[in-house]
């Protein structure tokens, strides 16, 4: 299993808003596991943070904005595209205005403010979001069509095609997240000239200049419409006589305009709360259909958990029935896991058969069998002790006893002939022998029991006597 990672120390970049035109200066701070990307507004009074979440997205006009309770983050996706690019999943970005600067339009100076200051492994694991079914988006209004395919690694495919004759259509493609900083972080934001009056009159592109945008002539304008444009912006009038890059940058890549969109997509998908295991395919991608396809991704998420994770029980498990025996202390009747199916540092799956000759339906329920729901818990403790107790060279002569047992739920009844899984994850990191996890059993998909458990790891101090004795 990947680490979770963060920054080792903080950094700060002064820049103007693309939008707005303000000047601000953009924290980035390390942050603790399973924090997520958050932003801070510390030029208001409470100083609030608003979670890098799609759900708070209020404006995808030519960049993604967020807003809880009035308060506003404008153009996240640059950041968000620097942070998730470079395998980051825990930051606090704090913001001394509204707006995140644009800096030269792409997400390369937060990439070189990164490696200066390191990055550095967590304890946690990644929370992947695993794709197993196809997903699906169109936007025909935009002729926007997203794709979201089965894949062992993050990958994006992107098609651009906007009529133009100069930039024609462009592909993008990125086949490893490791490729985000050599092949898409430089790729700057891009502009056609015909567009420019239209985002002045609507209040946008304040900050806007020659230096944080590429601007692309598909066809010259009259002179007397480029100083009208030059005077909303604020800018000298200039003379624009054939199609190419009006400010004569190099590009850094003859599809420079596909890989931004790429990079966008990056940035805005990290809205969905954790890194994809999957495929993404775009034709003609804009902020709108991001954020949209990240919502459609946080729902399948949230419809994957409510289901538990998918294991295919046929296939051979981490743990069978006599590795069991050799770590935990439990016997029949009273062993009530039969395999492992997965496990790491941090979290475990274990499976329970329920069947009809189990000793405690003689007397519970026997016209109505039932499983008990102290069993279940107990059930649950046995496989997440399995995960602690799995790295001690002599599990063996290790107990596991229970301090404390909160927020137990059960949701269904579990009887003869179900298969209860058990997924179990820490909820805080083993210090000093104690161990907190919160799991969940689910059958068939559904969840039965939820609890948070608490134990103490002890080592029996007449085991060797006991041994020796044997």
């Amino acid at each position: 299993m990947s680490k979770q990672k963060t920054i080792k120390s903080p950094f700060s970049i002064i820049g103007i808003g693309l939008h707005t035109g303000k000047k601000v200066t953009l924290t980035v701070n390390p942050a603790a596991d399973n924090h997520g990307f958050k932003f801070q507004r510390v030029d208001v009074e409470s100083q609030p943070i608003i979670n890098a979440d799609a759900d708070l997205v209020v404006d995808t006009s030519r960049s993604t904005t967020l807003e809880k309770n009035g308060v506003q983050i404008i153009t996240t996706e640059h950041i968000l595209a620097a942070l998730s690019g470079m395998e980051i999943d825990n930051a606090l970005i704090q913001l001394d205005g509204a707006e995140v600067p644009i800096m030269d339009g792409s997400a390369f100076p937060f990439v070189e403010a990164i490696h200066q200051v390191g990055i550095i492994e967590q304890e946690a694991d990644k929370k992947y979001f695993v794709v197993t079914e196809n997903l699906t988006y169109e936007d025909q209004e935009r002729q926007t069509e997203m794709l979201l395919v089965p894949q062992d690694e993050f990958r994006l495919t992107v098609m651009v095609d906007y009529n133009s004759p100069f930039l024609g259509t462009q592909h993008a493609h990125m086949y490893n997240v490791r490729d985000f900083e050599s092949e898409i972080s430089k790729c700057r934001t891009f502009v056609f000239l015909r567009e420019l009056e239209i985002l002045a009159k609507n209040g946008l592109i304040k900050g806007g200049d020659l230096d944080n945008a590429i601007v692309l002539v598909d066809k010259p304008l009259p002179q007397e419409k480029l100083d009208e444009i030059a005077d909303l912006l604020g800018k000298p009038h200039i003379k624009v006589e054939e199609t190419g890059v009006l400010n004569n940058l190099k590009l850094h890549f003859q599809n420079e305009p596909a890989r931004h969109k790429l990079l966008d997509i990056v940035g805005d998908l990290a809205l969905v709360g954790r890194p994809i295991k999957g495929h993404i395919l775009a034709a003609r991608p804009g902020h709108k259909g991001n954020v949209d396809f990240a919502k459609i991704i946080k729902a399948e998420i949230k419809k994957s958990l409510k289901k538990g994770p998918k294991i295919d029980l046929t296939k051979e498990p981490v743990y069978n029935i006599n590795d069991i025996e050799k770590l935990l202390p439990h016997r029949y009747p009273f062993l009530l896991i039969d395999k492992i199916m997965e496990v790491s540092d941090s979290h475990i799956v274990g499976v329970k058969n329920i069947t009809q000759n189990e000793p405690q339906f003689m007397g519970h329920f026997p016209g109505n069998p039932v499983m008990p729901g102290v069993l279940q818990v107990e059930a649950m403790a046995q496989c997440g002790g399995i995960m602690v107790l799995r790295n001690l060279p002599d599990p063996e002569n290790y107990s596991t006893y229970f301090i404390k047992i909160d927020n137990v739920k059960f949701k269904r009844k579990v009887i003869p002939g179900d298969t209860i899984v058990f997924h179990l994850e820490l909820l805080t990191p083993i210090r000093r022998g104690i161990c907190h996890m919160g799991g969940k059993g689910y059958v068939n998909g559904d969840v039965c029991i939820e609890a948070e458990l608490m134990a103490q790891i002890v080592k029996e101090k007449n085991t060797e006597k006991v041994t020796e004795a044997v």
